[in-house]
């Protein structure tokens, strides 16, 4: 699946940012310089990882392909809780020798890569999406089970999230760094766009 706008400006507006925040008096002496390098070399294997997304779903039994997780989420995901460990373990060691500044940056980047982590995990991880000639389905972490006809789904929209297959009776949402987002993305563009066709033609009869 190509790259997203997203996934092009975030990084960047973040290194900026870091570089901007290293002329400014108040936090000149943090460690941004390092702090923008990681971010460079985490979007760099990001992009390696995102070359080899599988773009076609895996098959299973019944006649079914699935969607999974892909290294990128799995990279992403354990990295960022990794990361985030080891800057909460500097902060308990720092916590008396470094200044203020130095402890309240580094405890919001730990909640910023802990937050990433977990949701990374919920909304990618741990789903489970699937479909077959007739219907797609998706249970979320929680156990919820959402399924679609294909006769129903009108529209396919990316946003933060990922991809919403929207129908008549709910919608789906799927992360796409999945294995097989892009076959699933493209299929479901293609049924939104011959169900408006038809619903045309009936509307037009």
């Amino acid at each position: 699946m190509p790259l997203r706008w997203q996934e092009v400006a975030l990084p960047l507006f973040t290194i900026t940012f870091l570089i901007i925040l290293k002329h400014v008096p108040l936090t000149a002496h943090l460690p941004l310089a390092r702090a923008a390098g990681i971010v460079a070399f985490g979007y760099a294997a990001f992009l390696a990882l995102r070359l080899v997304q599988p773009e076609e779903g895996f098959i299973i039994e019944g006649g079914w392909a699935e969607l999974r997780p892909s290294l990128v989420e799995y990279f992403a995901c354990y990295g960022s809780a990794a990361l985030a460990s080891v800057l909460l373990f500097a902060v308990i060691v720092m916590g008396s020798i470094a200044d203020t500044t130095q402890l309240i940056a580094t405890y919001i980047a730990v909640l910023t890569l802990a937050a990433g982590s977990v949701s990374i995990g919920m909304l990618g991880l741990f789903t489970h999406t699937r479909w077959d000639h007739r219907q797609i389905a998706h249970r979320s972490l929680t156990g919820r089970e959402t399924v679609l006809n294909w006769a129903d789904i009108h529209a396919v929209r990316p946003n933060w999230r990922g991809i919403t297959i929207s129908a008549a009776n709910g919608r789906i949402t799927f992360s796409q760094f999945h294995g097989g987002a892009a076959q699933l993305a493209k299929h479901a563009a293609t049924r939104a766009r011959r169900n408006a066709e038809s619903a045309t033609k009936a509307f037009a009869a």
